[in-house]
């Protein structure tokens, strides 16, 4: 019979995945989670603390571990140096964890994976980091500093201080590295807001609700999602605020016609139709076969018979669609940059030559989709990012190709909301640590009749 594995070694596994073989974390992480549900709750918040928490500060623990060890981390064996990761981010940031235990377990792990020549190495290596934790220097270049600090590749850095103060930009960089709750959008077809309030707390759910929107909560102490038993009824989705806002600027009638051509995994399509009150007609589309298969899951979970789902190439033309529908959304694909919080590795694995071919492929797919919005229609352009050149640039870039379309004002309930005057302008950008949101933009126009 095979022994089950440790914390630790469940952790080592993630972090070789996501560091060493490319997998993206939330679905390493997922996916050990799921296979793991029989471990009781503390040891599942300790694997994912460890491993998210690692990934998170990666550049400050590399740093660190280059000031006290003579072998430099990338010259480390890839077990050995994910190893001595986890050790440093539990010493540096889990008091709940003695120093000497972290030790005794990652040279416990390193024999275990085989490398027990190297055990001195890492017990050395682990307690002069203990040792000397308190006293370690970080760079003085305010860039590099910052770098360091809150573990961003200096390239973003370089990006976002052309656009926003440094102020900003460091309270965009601590929101990421701050625990979020879950944000959850009320299903209002199925049960108004305060009832699935009510029915959370009798789940034992701690439940608040979010400032923005009325049927929006955030939620925490719950032991797994798919659990709840209101999750499994579809009383609600899970949803950051931000992509909550794109259906209510979009502001559907009932009767509407509407096309989301980039709606994987579904939550702004299933956000449209639930405000179309069931009428009219929303077509979920993405482009392969498994993105649609999970568009399909949130439709069935949440019961509606008024959204469908294809499979469609965004950036190829339906002759079929041109000008038939009321709202057209192009939640698009981008670099993330403003979901560093809830994805931490993607800053590891984006370029800025990368940020810019997206920017690219954005063009690509506003210059068909503009198509489908009939006249007098709405059309709402989306990113989660908060670089100008997938954002801004793109919005002038688009006016100015396709004069039969202006911003249009957003409403004046989300400028108040949001205590924002700049929305009203018909674009928003959320940036983290400023909004209680992700990071985010959305561009809104109306094509002329």
């Amino acid at each position: 019979m095979t022994k089950p594995l440790s914390e630790r070694e469940i952790v080592l596994g993630i972090l070789m995945d996501v560091t060493e073989h490319d997998v993206y974390s939330h679905i390493a992480l997922g996916n050990v989670l799921a296979k793991y549900q029989y471990l009781d709750k503390k040891e599942r918040a300790f694997i994912t603390r460890v491993a998210e928490g690692t990934l998170e500060h990666m550049i400050e623990i590399d740093y660190i571990l280059n000031q006290f060890s003579k072998v430099k981390v990338k010259k480390m064996k890839p077990v050995i140096r994910n190893i001595l990761r986890s050790a440093v981010y539990q010493l540096k940031y889990m008091d709940s964890v003695p120093d000497s235990a972290v030790c005794n377990e990652a040279v416990k792990l390193a024999v275990k994976k085989g490398f027990g020549t190297l055990k001195g190495f890492v017990n050395g290596v682990l307690r002069n980091t203990a040792r000397n934790l308190e006293q370690v220097e970080y760079p003085k270049e305010p860039r590099a500093f910052l770098s360091v600090k809150y573990s961003m590749p200096e390239w973003i850095l370089e990006l976002w201080l052309k656009e926003y103060d440094e102020d900003t930009v460091e309270k965009i960089l601590a929101d990421f590295q701050k625990e979020k709750p879950v944000t959850i959008r009320t299903n209002v077809s199925r049960i108004n807001p305060e009832a699935l309030e009510e029915r959370l707390k009798s789940e034992g759910v701690s439940v608040k609700r979010h400032p923005y929107l009325p049927y929006a909560y955030e939620i925490t102490g719950y032991d797994y999602l798919g659990d709840l038993r209101s999750f499994q009824e579809g009383l609600f989705a899970v949803q950051d605020i931000s992509s909550m806002l794109v259906g209510e600027i979009a502001a559907p009638k009932e009767g509407n016609y509407i096309i989301d051509v980039c709606a994987a995994p579904g939550g702004k399509s299933i956000h449209l139709a639930d405000k179309l009150n069931g009428t009219g007609q929303v077509k979920a589309r993405d482009l392969t076969d498994y993105k649609v298969h999970l568009i399909r899951e949130n439709i069935d979970r949440m019961q509606f018979d008024h959204i469908s789902a294809e499979v469609m190439d965004a950036s190829v033309l339906d002759e079929n669609s041109v000008e038939k529908a009321d709202i057209v959304i192009a939640d698009l694909p981008c670099s993330g940059l403003g979901v560093l919080g809830r994805k931490t590795d993607l800053k590891y694995k984006t370029t800025l030559e990368q940020a810019e071919e997206l920017a690219e492929i954005q063009k690509s797919i506003l210059d068909v989709v503009w198509q489908y919005v009939k006249p007098g229609g709405t059309f709402v352009y989306s990113t989660c990012t908060i670089n100008r050149a997938e954002n801004m640039d793109n919005v002038h870039w688009f006016l100015k190709k396709h004069p039969k379309f202006i911003l249009a004002p957003i409403q004046e309930h989300l400028c108040d909301a949001l205590k924002d005057s700049v929305i009203k302008h018909g674009c928003l950008q959320l940036l983290p640590g400023v909004h209680e949101s992700d990071g985010f933009f959305i561009a809104k126009f109306q094509r002329l009749e």
